[in-house]
C-alpha cells in the first residue's frame, strides 16, 4: 500500500468510527453529525465543496485549489462511507479504467445500462 493509499484508508477508518452505530457523539464530531442528519446533508456538503472547488479553480490560486479539493474529497469519502463503500473501491475502479479511452469507457457503461452523464 502506498503512503497515499494508507492516508485514505486511515481517514476511511476514522469515518467508520464516527458512524452512529459505532457510538460517535454528533455533538462532539462534525462527521457524526452529518451521518445523523443523513444522506441529504452529506450530499449538500459535497455540492457545496464542489462549488467551492470550481470557484477556487476559476480564481487560479493553487493553495485554494488544493484546499478545496481536499474538502471535496473528504466529503465524498463521507458519502462513500454512508453507503458502506471505501476509497479502495474508487481506486479499484480508477485502476480498471486506466489505459482505456474515456470515450470507450463511457460507451461501455452505456451498454451496461448506466445512464449517468459526464
Amino acid at each position: 500500500m502506498t503512503y497515499e493509499e494508507a492516508i485514505l484508508a486511515r481517514i476511511a477508518n476514522v469515518l467508520e468510527s464516527r458512524k452512529p452505530d459505532a457510538g460517535a457523539d454528533p455533538k462532539q464530531s462534525y462527521v457524526a453529525s452529518l451521518f445523523v442528519k443523513g444522506q441529504d446533508a452529506i450530499l449538500k456538503k459535497v455540492g457545496e465543496e464542489a462549488t467551492e472547488l470550481v470557484m477556487a479553480s476559476k480564481d487560479g490560486i493553487p493553495d485554494r485549489i488544493v484546499s478545496e479539493t481536499a474538502d471535496l474529497w473528504f466529503h465524498c469519502m463521507i458519502a462513500l462511507a454512508h453507503h458502506g463503500l471505501r476509497p479502495e473501491d474508487v481506486l479499484a475502479e480508477l485502476a480498471r479504467r486506466e489505459g482505456i479511452s474515456g470515450h470507450q469507457e463511457k460507451a461501455s457503461r452505456s451498454t451496461q445500462g448506466d445512464s449517468s452523464n459526464e
